[in-house]
Order: C-alpha cells, then structure tokens, then sequence
C-alpha cells in the first residue's frame, strides 16, 4: 500500500498530505493520489476489489505541489465540499520560495489568466480579453535570504497554475518551476522534468466539516526537499 500521510481523518472528511511529482487525478494505468487514497479506503474498510470504492476528488494540486489535499468519502460530502470551494469560503493558504524579491513586503496580485488550450499552460492576458478570468492573491514576506523569498500565499480565486503564473509574471517564478522562467532546480533530480518538484506547498487548509458544521484548520508539514532552503526553524513550528 502507497505512503499515504494523512492529516485528518474524520467521518466522510479525508486530508493528505499530496507528495510532489504525483497526479491528484489521472487517466487509467497512470499513478494517482485518487488511487492511493481509494486503495486506503479500501483496505480500511477490507473491501475486496470488485467492490467500488466512491473517492471524491474537492480540489487539486498540480503535479510538482505538494500539501494538503481534501477528498471526501461519500456524494453527500462531496457536494457540500464542492460548494465551500465554489462559493470560496475554504481558506487556503500556500508557501512558495520564489526566486528574487517582491518590492513590499504585502500586497495583492490581481491578474486576468488564460489557459491555453490543450496545453498545460496559463498565461496572463489583458483586462480585456474575453479569454481571461480574474485571478487575484494576497502575500505577505516571511523570509528574505540571499537572492530568494519565501512567501505566504492566500488565494482568493483558484485558476490552473494561478501562483505559479502570477510570480512568474513578475520576475518571481517559483524555484524549480521550468516551465515559468525558474532558472534553478529544487529537490531531488529526476530523469523526467514532469517528475520534478517546485517549492510550492499547500501549507494549511480550512473548511466547514461537512455533516457537523464545525470548523477544520489543517496544517500540512513541510516535504524534506525544504530542509535544505535554509527555511528559519521558528517559521516550521
């Protein structure tokens, strides 16, 4: 069975913490974390395997983020999972380490953003343009060293590949992250650059639980890959 780490386990409400490099969702016959958590389920509750397992997926991380991912184990949660995040009353709350430094050490990003398609790609487009939908975010610095910061990220909207874009397009793409303007690599080398990480995290997670209506806060460690950033130990208490 898959190193699932999981963060909060609680009636229908399931969070793990996502491991960089790994799909939350794929095609048949490539590796997920639906599978991973499909497989958990169904080894907690000694399914055999022509028995179905319902996994729902809430949200998604891109392939090379890593933190904390909610799923939910029946339709019912599911739905009302899905409609926190539609009507954005989820709080989530990201960490990059981007490459140079923001001018202040606050502010917001607001930005019109355009997946192309058929490529897993956003650009950032004119206010104007009928392509482009209202992406914004708010930062704050928590750490300066050297040529790189270490941001905290809350998302107010939640666009492919908002974070990623909206850094790059100021001149702070997130370390590791080639495929917008990153010049170094973060983590472990791997023979595929689609395998490889980006210091972008999904540090804490904040939502209603679904059939008790009390309130979930869930902080996701950070992956080893960090430790060598030269993070400050009081900021990983």
């Amino acid at each position: 069975m898959p190193d699932l780490k999981v963060l909060y386990d609680d009636g229908p409400c399931l969070v793990v913490n996502k491991p960089s490099g790994l799909l939350t969702q794929a095609p048949r016959g490539i590796d997920s974390l639906e599978i991973w958590v499909r497989e958990f389920w169904k080894c907690r509750e000694e399914k055999s395997d022509d028995e179905k397992i319902y996994v729902g997926i809430i949200h998604r991380l891109d392939r090379p983020v890593s933190g904390a991912t909610l799923f939910a184990r029946h339709v019912r949660a599911a739905q009302r999972l899905s409609a926190q995040f539609q009507q954005r009353t989820v709080s989530k709350t990201y960490w990059a380490v981007v490459e140079g430094a923001p001018p202040t050490n606050e502010g917001t990003w607001t930005d019109h953003l355009h997946k192309r398609h058929g490529m897993a790609q956003t650009i950032v487009v004119p206010e104007d343009d009928p392509r482009g939908k209202l992406a914004v975010l708010h930062y704050r610095v928590l750490q300066r060293w050297g040529d790189q910061t270490l941001l905290e990220i809350q998302l107010e909207t939640g666009r492919t590949h908002q974070i990623r874009v909206q850094a790059s397009s100021r001149g702070l793409p997130v370390l590791g992250d080639e495929q917008y303007g990153a010049t170094r690599l973060f983590g472990h080398e791997t023979d595929e650059a689609r395998d490889r990480a980006i210091a972008l995290h999904a540090r804490e997670l904040g939502f209603r639980h679904p059939m008790r209506d009390e309130q979930v806060q869930i902080t996701a460690p950070l992956p080893p890959a960090w430790d060598a950033l030269g993070v400050e130990p009081g900021l990983l208490a």
